[in-house]
């Protein structure tokens, strides 16, 4: 059954890039897959497992997790929330 993955992968050059297209490049199962370094977004296609797609991009040493679809909108309300965090704890 074929379906989709998406990871959120601490990447910041093209070399974090090809690190995860070689991991992903030897999972079986995979149809296809598509690596955003500006949205830090990898989204994988194919025959294969979350846990196993995130475990495999893991390898490459990148700070790894499953992508949150609420992960767009806390990046954009990030700044505000820290100094609200700030005020809470002063």
């Amino acid at each position: 059954m074929s379906q989709t993955v998406e990871l959120k992968v601490g990447m910041s050059c093209q070399g974090c890039v090809g690190a995860v297209k070689r991991v992903l490049g030897k999972l079986e199962g995979v149809e296809s897959f598509d690596v955003d370094l500006e949205k830090q977004k990898v989204t994988v296609k194919g025959n294969v497992q979350p846990e196993a797609v995130l475990q495999t991009v893991s390898k490459t040493g990148k700070e790894t997790s499953i992508w949150k679809e609420d992960e767009k909108a806390a990046a954009v309300s990030e700044p505000t929330s820290k100094a609200a965090e700030t005020a809470a704890t002063a």
